[in-house]
């Protein structure tokens, strides 16, 4: 079996699979303060719960955005899992060429989903990432990444509208039934979603212009099946995205 994590921002992502099935995946708070002994501990729980074995686990993969966290789920395989995971990043067999001034400065997240995309769907495709960052990237119809863009993500937006201001409420993030809010609460709810799904709409459309072809979007990320499901330039909603590009990368370098 093996073992993937894909660490964010906010939230870590991590997944067994067995061969191409995800046998079981689970969604954990990103955070610094945690030990090594504390998440593992925490994913013992979790293989007991799921009725896996630890045992089992044969090799690991890591994707992290958050370079002060990556050498702590490091220590959690090798520690718990008597593994050497492949940590994402240079040196790395991804079988992306790019089109990028400085591929290293490529984030991990976004090299792990365009590989899972490519082997998934054929280029040419922009593939959205809902995560702390909403991340589009924008790739070739050989399969070359070229680039894209990164905006600040629902939370980010949301929350600023909290901590910047005096009186406004901190709110859930959803779909109002009306863009004229009879509320302050529906008002901001009406503000982030239709502000947003005009911010990604806008993206993707000028994106695919200045492609110059017809791409498949997919998405994956928190907010993917909120924003897909209220615009038709999302063809695809696919929520293990990454991890599957974990899996692949594992293959890659095995």
């Amino acid at each position: 079996m093996l073992l993937v994590f894909d660490i964010g921002n906010t939230q870590t992502v991590i997944g067994v699979f067995l061969g191409a099935s995800l046998l079981a995946d689970w969604r954990l708070a990103t955070d610094r303060q945690k030990t090594v002994d504390e998440y593992g501990i925490l994913l013992k729980s979790l293989f007991k719960d799921s009725n896996l074995e630890i045992s089992q686990i044969k090799a690991g993969v890591i994707s992290s955005v958050v370079p002060t966290v990556t050498g702590l789920f490091e220590g959690v395989a090798v520690k718990y899992f008597s593994v050497n995971p492949l940590v994402v990043g240079p040196g790395i067999k991804t079988g992306l060429a790019f089109k990028y001034e400085n591929p290293r400065e490529v984030g991990a997240d976004r090299v792990v989903n365009a590989v899972a995309a490519i082997k998934l769907y054929k280029p040419p495709l922009i593939v959205v990432d809902f995560g702390t960052a909403t991340t589009f990237c924008a790739i070739a119809p050989n399969g070359e990444y070229q680039g894209g863009a990164i905006a600040p993500g629902l939370s980010i937006s949301s929350e600023a509208l909290f901590y910047r201001t005096a009186k406004l409420p901190k709110i859930e993030i959803e779909k109002p039934k009306s863009i004229i809010g009879r509320n302050t609460t529906h008002a901001m709810q009406a503000g982030l979603f239709y502000g947003y799904l005009g911010l990604v709409e806008g993206i993707i459309s000028r994106m695919k212009g200045e492609m110059g072809c017809d791409p498949q979007v997919v998405a994956t990320g928190d907010f993917a099946d909120l924003i897909g499901d209220n615009t038709k330039l999302i063809d695809v909603i696919e929520p293990h995205l990454t991890l599957h590009g974990l899996r692949f990368i594992n293959e890659l370098n095995s």
